[in-house]
């Protein structure tokens, strides 16, 4: 009979795993925590103690289960720090016959673990379905597609699963319902406060190990309340839908000054590690709408972020990698600002964002497109420091869903695969959805001089640069006609602030590495 060695990555703890499907009596199961995927950029503390203790949850539930289960612990002293090499060190050392595991989240590894098919000691590669989806599910879908366009996608994928469905029809009659969920933040709005989740000694254990193993990465483990079991992500799902879903909707673009979570759900680094299925997520919005609970607008936008964009840009990372990671179609080269790393900038929209980020190694979509990823795109920031950095300090990016929303939605590093323009703005438009401007220094009515905020010279700034790859583009028609139309003494201005600007930004080559010490806007604000 075959001994292998069932390979359970730490971003798969489900018990309904493929690996673990059909398993000898005489498997062996491994989970392997290793320097090597920590350090490979320097992940937040809080993402590390993460999967250290959910991983190691995870191991006592299967030996509950009755599986035969290694634990290779970050300290243990003969522990390779390698995944592959640690894999096939416990294989040789259990007398198992091959390895077997399930897809990972990053074609790094999947490349690696596809070339030892054939070895000695070969590896089984197992497709996971814990997805609506397969990669060749989606690429099937954009075979013969000149465009790859969420909307169509989505609109396949209510079709096929019947969420939200009417027979063949989208239930309310409308298939999306974003032009109803765009209201700012105000005064008036209180939101729910998360549910605290208690630490017992093995979670415990896991963040002590992972504040000393990692000491000098982003983050405090004093701060940590993430779910590291089944039974508190399961609690977290359950005070979203009845708390949180209900005004997700209306809300979901809005950004606080003060408040982090606001509206949502922050269920996404349960699903992405193995916690949550998204199949029972979607479930639980929809039975809430028929239950009359929450709004077509609320529980449609939903769904739509988990049943479209979230398989959306799984398929297109699976079909376009490894070249996709390469892209820069904007020829980006500048260095990642400084602040990125410890918020001291006085713009207060990026300094709150960057701090939320350090303090919860979370924010919400709004605060990393349209804040530090409009900031980037209108910079150039390069696209290899701007998802490293996105990969590194949230709880919830692993590279399948990071490096899609980074390079294509962010950056528009590949040509508009992604997104049909660039979600560029000028400061109207934190202005507009935020409380954060009255909190600046800056204003966003002012172009240029001391007072002006810099989203404004350099949005204008970067559509001038990038003229040449963007005036075609028939949804940037209006706003390169505003540029031609503006007088040349006023773009001068402009061009002159934006250009001193970043001529003063500090940047970094990596955490904590600053490329040059002389800053701009380097005073910490208050939070």
């Amino acid at each position: 009979m075959s001994k292998p060695l069932l390979l359970i990555l730490g971003d798969q703890l489900s018990l309904s795993l493929p690996t673990l499907r059909d398993a000898p009596p005489n498997a062996v199961v491994a989970l392997c925590e290793v320097a090597e995927e920590a350090r490979y950029v320097p992940h937040h503390l809080h993402k590390i103690g993460l999967f250290m203790a959910a991983m190691r949850h995870f191991a006592y539930t299967l030996r509950d289960k009755g599986y035969t289960v290694h634990y290779s612990r970050i300290d243990d002293a003969d522990n390779t720090h390698s995944l592959i090499e640690e894999a096939e060190r416990l294989a040789k050392q259990y007398g198992c016959d091959e390895i077997r595991v399930t897809r990972p989240g990053e074609w790094r590894l999947w490349n690696s673990m596809q070339q030892r098919q054939q070895a000695a000691l070969p590896w089984q590669l197992l497709e996971d379905d814990r997805f609506f989806t397969t990669p060749d599910d989606f690429a099937h879908w954009a075979e013969g597609r000149k465009q790859l366009r969420l909307e169509y996608f989505y609109r396949e994928q209510r079709k096929r699963t019947g969420l939200l469905m009417e027979g063949d029809a989208p239930i309310g009659g409308q298939w999306n319902y974003d032009h109803d969920n765009r209201e700012p933040i105000n005064a008036s709005l209180s939101f729910p406060a998360l549910p605290q989740h208690g630490q017992d000694h093995l979670t415990q254990q896991a963040l002590k190990d992972a504040a000393h193993y990692f000491e000098g990465h982003m983050g405090s483990i004093e701060t940590f309340n993430l779910p590291v079991t089944r039974r508190q992500a399961l609690v977290d799902l359950n005070h979203f839908i009845e708390h949180g879903l209900a005004d997700f909707g209306r809300y979901q673009d809005a950004i606080s000054d003060r408040e982090p979570f606001l509206y949502h759900s922050r269920l996404s680094a349960a699903m992405n590690i193995g916690l949550l299925s998204p199949f029972e997520v979607c479930e639980a919005a929809e039975a809430h709408y028929h239950a009359g609970k929450a709004p077509i607008n609320a529980v449609e936008g939903f769904i739509r972020q988990i049943l479209g964009w979230r398989e959306y840009v799984r398929g297109l990372y699976w079909t376009q990698m490894p070249t996709y990671k390469q892209e820069n179609r904007l020829n980006f080269t500048r260095d990642l600002p400084a602040f990125y790393w410890d918020a001291k900038t006085d713009m207060r929209c990026l300094q709150r964002a960057i701090q939320m980020t350090i303090d919860n190694s979370y924010a919400h979509h709004i605060q990393r497109l349209m804040v530090t990823g409009n900031f980037a795109l209108l910079c150039g920031v390069k696209p290899e420091a701007l998802c490293d950095w996105y990969l590194a300090v949230y709880a919830d990016a692993c590279e399948w869903v990071e490096l899609p929303n980074t390079l294509g939605m962010v950056l528009h590093a590949d040509g508009g695969l992604m997104g049909s323009k660039p979600y560029c703005a000028s400061g109207k438009y934190i202005d507009k959805m935020s409380d954060h401007c009255q909190h600046c220094r800056y204003s966003p009515k002012e172009m240029t001089g001391p007072k002006a905020c810099p989203f404004n010279s350099l949005y204008w700034h970067f559509l001038e640069t990038n003229a040449e790859q963007l005036n075609r583009n028939p949804r940037m028609k209006l706003i390169y006609g505003s540029l031609a139309r503006m007088k040349e003494e006023k773009r001068e201005a402009i061009r002159q602030q934006a250009e001193h600007f970043l001529d003063q930004l500090s940047t970094s080559t990596s955490y904590g590495q600053p490329a040059h010490t002389q800053g701009y806007s380097t005073q910490e604000t208050p939070s």
